[in-house]
């Protein structure tokens, strides 16, 4: 984390480069932020994990390079 900016993924994407973006701030592997974000957005009825990750689409800036 520390003084790195949260920004999606322009390389490591799936959809929209929110899991890589996470993955990259947090200094974690981009796999283990996908099983993850799956394992909580199922144990949450899917729905609201849908919901999140539309929001931090549109929310989080694309990185630059």
């Amino acid at each position: 984390m520390g003084n790195k900016p949260l920004h999606r993924s322009r390389n490591d994407r799936v959809l929209a480069g929110v899991c890589g973006g996470l993955a990259a701030w947090l200094g974690w592997s981009s796999t283990l932020v996908r099983v993850l974000y799956v394992v909580i957005s199922i144990f949450s009825a899917a729905f609201p994990g849908i919901i999140v990750y539309l929001i931090l689409w549109l929310v989080m800036p694309k990185a630059q390079s």
